[in-house]
């Protein structure tokens, strides 16, 4: 399947994501990067990291010695990352249909991309196609307990709730705008249920060895209020799955 629903998305915000990337402090990122950069297996021979949007990620493999190759669907995107040298070689491809080899890499990392792309299963293939035997693929997705919920305040001890119109079990579009700080993001992607998660990887051959539901760095620099919501409830689910194990 070739992905026709993301790209022109992405393509859209490319700067909107740049920037909202890029100003340090603004997004949860900065608060779960050490926990993360913990969470990643040991460097090997080449990783891929899927949807490198402007290359933070990238950036972080880089800099921990991975040897890096960085794909997106936005050519905008792709270059962002290219002009912050954040990776070793860069590839325009759509994650359900990659243009590599079978088995050219023993690293794959997918941070929050996922989400965005319309036929998450087969980018789950792709990565397990592409990964050499009991290869690594590491993966953080939004938690779907929380994705399915909405606060009914503002206040970082608000409750989340979830509709009783919902259907936790079944995958859904969304779309949505952040507008924080002087700034806006435009969201637009997929919401699964972690039984969906696990049974693409299951059926794509992956043994998951891993699962983490992160805690933000209790980093006084960090926006309280935001911190202290998500120490009491997961924003993030972490798995590292090893191919053929």
């Amino acid at each position: 399947m070739t992905d026709d629903t993301s790209a022109p998305h992405w393509e859209q915000v490319a700067e909107e994501w740049t920037t909202w990337a890029r100003t340090p402090g603004h997004d949860v990122f900065w608060d779960f990067r050490t926990a993360f950069r913990d969470f990643l297996p040991a460097p090997g021979d080449h990783t891929l990291e899927l949807g490198c949007g402007e290359g933070r990620i990238s950036r972080e493999l880089t800099d921990l010695g991975h040897r890096v190759t960085a794909s997106d669907l936005s050519p905008s995107l792709l270059h962002a990352a290219e002009r912050s040298d954040s990776a070793a070689e860069y590839h325009l491809a759509d994650a359900t249909a990659l243009p590599f080899p079978d088995g050219g890499f023993d690293r794959v990392v997918a941070y929050n991309m996922l989400m965005d792309v319309p036929d998450m299963p087969a980018a789950v293939r792709e990565a397990a196609r592409v990964l050499s035997p009991s290869g690594v693929l590491t993966l953080s997705v939004v938690h779907p307990f929380f994705d399915r919920g909405r606060f009914t305040t503002q206040s970082p001890d608000a409750d989340l709730v979830i509709s009783g119109e919902l259907d936790y079990h079944a995958s859904r579009e969304f779309r949505g705008t952040e507008t924080r700080d002087g700034l806006t993001m435009r969201f637009h992607g997929w919401s699964h249920s972690l039984g969906t998660y696990t049974d693409a990887l299951y059926r794509a051959g992956f043994t998951i060895t891993e699962l983490r539901e992160p805690r933000p760095a209790a980093d006084p620099e960090t926006a309280p209020g935001r911190r202290t919501r998500w120490q009491r409830l997961p924003l993030f689910l972490w798995i590292n799955a090893r191919k053929g194990a």
